[in-house]
């Protein structure tokens, strides 16, 4: 049933349609819609805005972090803590579910108008996905260029960066997605939005239910860990 369940997942991914990601009981126990960034659309950024209703975030593969030169923020906080302290004071060193935030800068397309708009995120984060591509043979500085060539910062998007090895020291909804469009060989960079009801994460019953009325796929992050280690093998 898990191997049915990844590649259905799989080839939802591939068709362009969303799959629901539950990361773990006892972590963030959070269902994220997940979708390759390469077909995200206004219609699905609305989507995730109006049932998701957390946070709207791109996950990049650390490929495309390392030629990029991408930071952690923490890690920026900290380097940046001498000439202004309070950043210093507000590094995450308290995380209950993780020892360390995916989080990076912000970025908006610079065709776009404020970027917030559903039609101002879907183009920052296709873009995003195309430049991935397209700077895959080129050199850092090339990439680096081109990338402030099409995107600005601060932006209404914002990048968590995978870690280096997926799923072997992190396993968070960053690298849950990026091993599944790896997996799907699609470019490597996802979107992600997490499921909220009023007041608190999404309760997993009520995703499942969410996903068997919209007909999505639903995957926990143990089906995700399993498949990637023997897509490795």
């Amino acid at each position: 049933m898990e191997k049915d369940n990844i590649s259905a997942a799989l080839d939802a991914l591939k068709n362009g349609r969303f799959v629901l990601v539950y990361d773990a009981d006892g972590r963030e126990g959070e269902t994220d819609f997940i979708m390759a960034s390469q077909f995200v659309s206004p219609e699905s950024i609305r989507t995730m805005r109006r049932d998701g209703g957390g946070l709207i975030f791109l996950i990049v593969d650390n490929g495309t972090k390392q030629k990029l030169g991408l930071p952690y923020l923490a890690d920026l906080f900290y380097k940046e803590g001498g000439r202004w302290p309070v950043l210093k004071e507000l590094i995450p060193y308290d995380i209950p579910y993780d020892t360390k935030s995916s989080f990076s800068i912000t970025i908006n397309h610079r065709k776009t108008f404020t970027g917030i708009t559903d039609k101002d995120r879907a183009l920052t984060i296709s873009e995003f996905a195309k430049l991935s591509k397209e700077i895959s043979e080129f050199t850092p500085i090339k990439a680096q260029r081109l990338f402030g060539e099409r995107f600005r910062s601060p932006g209404h998007v914002p990048l968590c960066n995978s870690s280096e090895k997926p799923l072997s020291n992190r396993f968070g909804h960053t690298e849950l997605g990026v091993v599944l469009v790896t997996m799907a060989n699609l470019t490597p960079i996802a979107a992600g939005c997490e499921m909220m009801d009023s007041i608190n994460a999404l309760p997993k019953k009520e995703a499942i239910k969410y996903s068997e009325e919209h007909n999505l796929v639903f995957l926990e992050g143990k089906e995700i860990v399993e498949a990637w280690k023997t897509w490795l093998e």
